[in-house]
């Protein structure tokens, strides 16, 4: 692209206090033109065949359509320079680490931001952009970012950032017990505590080591390791008992699995 020519970029992002964070720090920089700002994964699809960015940022966990979703749908030959933004902690990003051009982890500070605008605006510049797309085809094909494009084991979720009073602390996984979902967000119950997170239960079912954690419910995923009792009351429904003495249904269609894990069948 001609260096007299702005960088042309759209914000994707379902919080609006993300995209405004986004729109701050890009002020200071020269020679660029935000074109648009989309809320979630159809509306940035539609933005960004109509308005052709130079530079996307992306989030990656949005209700709905995701960020890697965006991509499926736009095709990886036709997506414009991408940024993720997301929740995910670094070892679950090795794969958008050679897709994209750059990634920036929820909360980021105004120096990596720096970073990775700089590094995105020198590769747009370069035209170097095209050189991405077999990487990102790769990431696609290979699950959506839960594994290594060469297919080597998922790197599995060690830390969940979560927000509290405009506050993140991160929440080692280790310490989660139990996982109940709450509307289009999920609610992590550990140590005595709940925190929401902005996350769909399939995506945190695909994150989290299934030698550790299993989905009982469509509404529930539960460390396997508390599971203290499985219940059945007269109507032949199911639950279990967790250590803490939590009782969480089960759904019948995935008793039997659950059943084996425990030692009770063969």
């Amino acid at each position: 692209m001609s260096s007299g020519k702005p960088l042309r970029i759209l914000l994707v992002d379902d919080e609006a206090l993300a995209r405004q964070r986004l729109e701050d720090l890009l002020k200071h920089q020269a020679n660029i033109e935000i074109v648009g700002t989309a809320d979630n994964g159809e509306a940035a699809v539609s933005a960004i065949r109509l308005l052709r960015p130079d530079l996307v940022f992306l989030d990656v966990q949005m209700p709905g359509k995701t960020g890697l979703d965006v991509i499926r749908t736009i095709g990886p030959d036709d997506m414009p320079a991408t940024v993720f933004v997301t929740a995910y902690d670094q070892y679950a990003l090795k794969a958008f680490d050679l897709a994209a051009i750059d990634y920036l982890v929820k909360p980021f500070d105004d120096e990596r931001f720096e970073q990775a605008f700089a590094r995105a605006r020198r590769l747009v510049e370069l035209e170097e952009v095209g050189r991405l797309s077999e990487q990102l085809r790769a990431v696609l094909h290979g699950g959506g970012g839960s594994g290594s494009a060469s297919g080597a084991k998922p790197e599995y979720l060690e830390r969940i950032a979560v927000e509290t009073r405009g506050q993140v602390r991160v929440v080692p996984v280790e310490e989660i017990e139990y996982i109940t979902a709450s509307g289009p967000y999920a609610e992590l119950h550990a140590a005595g505590r709940a925190h929401v997170i902005r996350e769909r239960m399939q995506t945190l079912e695909e994150r989290l080591d299934p030698a550790k954690f299993f989905r009982i419910h469509r509404s529930a995923i539960v460390r396997l390791d508390q599971i203290e009792t499985l219940l059945r009351d007269p109507g032949g429904d199911y639950g279990v008992k967790l250590r803490s003495g939590i009782q969480l249904s089960v759904s019948r269609n995935r008793v039997e699995q659950l059943e084996r894990w425990m030692g009770l069948t063969s």
